[in-house]
C-alpha cells in the first residue's frame, strides 16, 4: 500500500522484538528507517533485510540514557536523513532482581534511566524536527504495566511505564499546536 512512502520513522530498540517487527511494517509501508539500539549487529541484519525488501534503513546504534548518543542520533535524522515523522520510542529494560527485596540503588536508576528518561530524551531529539515540519506522531511503548499495577513487572519498571504514558498524555497537551501527537 505504501501508506508512509516519503515519510521517517525513528524505531528504538529496532534489533529484535517489538521494535524490529515494527521497523520491518514501517519499512512494508513505504517509510525510511532509522533504527537504533545498544547492540550494532541486530539492527544491522534488521536492516539488511528491510533493504533487501527494497525499504531504507539507518542503522544509528548508542545508549539512550546517554544523553550524548541521543543528541547525536537526532543530529543525524535532521542532517543526514532531513526529516522525522514517526518516533516509535520502543527501547526498554527489565532486569531479574527487579522487586524491592532484591532492589539497589543502582539498579533502581538503571530502570528509570532506561525505561522513562531514555525515551523522554529521544522525545526532545524528536521535536525540533518534528515542530519545523508541523506534523509528527510519537508512539510509546509502554506494555500494561503503564496501565496497570500488578507485581511481576517490578515496582520501577511500573512506575516509569506510568511515566511514560504520562508523558505522552503531556505531549499532547502542549505539542498539538505544532501538529504533532502521541
Amino acid at each position: 500500500m505504501q501508506r508512509l512512502q516519503g515519510k521517517v520513522a525513528w524505531v528504538t530498540g529496532g534489533g529484535s522484538g517489538i521494535g524490529e517487527a515494527a521497523a520491518i511494517a514501517l519499512a512494508a509501508e513505504g517509510a525510511a528507517i532509522v533504527l537504533t539500539g545498544r547492540r550494532e549487529a541486530p539492527l544491522v541484519d534488521v536492516a539488511e533485510w528491510i533493504r533487501g525488501t527494497g525499504g531504507t534503513a539507518h542503522v544509528q546504534p548508542g545508549d539512550l540514557t546517554d544523553p550524548a548518543a541521543v543528541r547525536r542520533i537526532g543530529a543525524y535524522i535532521q542532517n543526514e536523513v532531513g526529516r522525522l515523522d514517526i518516533l516509535l520510542n520502543n527501547a526498554g529494560i527489565n532486569i531479574n532482581d527487579r522487586h524491592w527485596d532484591k532492589l539497589t540503588p543502582e539498579n533502581a536508576l538503571l530502570m528509570i534511566a532506561g525505561n522513562l528518561a531514555a525515551p523522554a530524551q529521544c522525545v526532545t531529539a524528536a521535536l525540533p524536527i518534528m515542530r519545523a515540519q508541523q506534523d509528527g506522531l510519537i508512539i510509546h511503548t509502554a506494555s500494561m504495566a503503564g496501565r496497570f499495577i500488578g507485581g511481576f513487572p517490578g515496582p520501577l519498571y511500573t512506575a516509569a511505564k506510568h511515566g511514560v504514558v504520562a508523558m505522552s498524555h503531556s505531549i499532547n497537551m502542549q505539542e498539538c499546536v505544532n501538529g504533532i501527537r502521541s
